[in-house]
């Protein structure tokens, strides 16, 4: 794929993996196991297996599927799950598409475990609190994927580039992109249940209206199907897909031509500009095609409709 980000975490694999890393947040001990790009080629399977530590597998390119304890899920570009210690799982690229994963296996050990040992005063209190919130929620995030909402990915880059430039503050820099990583994976998990109280319907229906209210806006120039894709931040297909949903079958090019027609009828009806200028005004080519589309659905020419509408109108 061109520009794939994090194409350059090939070059030296091993670069962040060499480091010995152990960050302390809080009351905790975070011992940083592995942390590295790798490529599943198409068809690579990675049967059942576990780990004693936590995982967190980010998909920035490709696609496949894991599948964790008995639930199979699809992975595509932009999602991570976490494995927790000793959850089986098993993952498998996709037959024809490679898949890439950014993975980080941690060790988490809270200080005041060890052999009584308490540095209650060794922290600040604001940061033990976010980093207990934190580690407690990890422990329990669900086991499925989820979208990275709030770009974990980056910084994966960030750490290597911060390796490999040895700058001043490097190393600082590498702890703080993990626990960064940490952070941002919660938040995910945190607004994908949140997004799961709304029903999918709702959602459907706003961009739907938003796609209209932007044909609307924009009818009377040049306008096409990806023009409202891009504005929603959505593919065309899926744009066609909605309005063949809640458009009553209708397609872009039949629902936008019908707005144009509306625009038409008004403007005969209310002015007395020639239908050539009308047609411009609406979008359409010119009023020759005016002319076809207008008799096609009304039966009649736009000339006929304005001079039957002031007939009726005088009588």
């Amino acid at each position: 794929m061109l520009n794939f980000p994090y194409e350059v975490m090939r070059e030296r694999q091993d670069a962040l993996e060499r480091l010995e890393l152990r960050i302390r947040w809080g009351p905790y001990d975070i011992h940083v196991l592995r942390i590295h790009l790798t490529q599943f080629p198409p068809g690579r399977i990675v049967g059942f297996h576990k780990h004693a530590e936590y995982e967190f597998h980010f998909i920035p390119q490709g696609k496949g599927k894991v599948i964790i304890v008995d639930k199979e899920y699809a992975l595509r570009p932009g999602m991570f799950y976490l494995t927790g210690p000793d959850v089986m799982h098993y993952q498998e690229a996709d037959s024809i598409e490679a898949m890439d994963e950014l993975c980080l296996h941690i060790d988490i050990i809270e200080r005041t475990a060890q052999s009584g040992c308490d540095d209650t005063y060794s922290y600040d209190d604001w940061e033990a609190a976010e980093a207990r919130d934190c580690i407690e929620k990890l422990r329990t995030l669900p086991l499925f994927p989820t979208a990275d909402l709030h770009q974990a990915m980056p910084r994966f880059l960030e750490a290597y580039q911060a390796c490999v430039e040895n700058f001043v503050g490097s190393y600082t820099t590498i702890k703080q992109n993990v626990v960064q990583i940490l952070l941002r994976a919660v938040r995910a998990y945190d607004t994908a249940n949140e997004q799961k109280q709304f029903p999918t319907r709702d959602m459907k229906a706003y961009r739907y209206r938003l796609a209209m209210e932007y044909m609307y806006a924009n009818y009377d120039g040049t306008i096409t199907l990806e023009d409202v894709a891009d504005k929603l931040n959505l593919s065309s297909r899926h744009i066609q897909r909605l309005f063949k949903e809640l458009h009553h079958g209708q397609t872009f090019s039949r629902i936008l031509e019908d707005i144009r027609l509306a625009a038409v009828c008004r403007e005969l009806l209310g002015s007395e500009q020639s239908v050539e200028k009308i047609a411009k005004l609406a979008g359409f080519a010119g009023g020759n095609y005016l002319h076809a589309v207008f008799r096609k659905k009304f039966g009649v020419t736009p000339s006929e409709y304005r001079k039957n509408s002031h007939h009726k109108q005088t009588i």
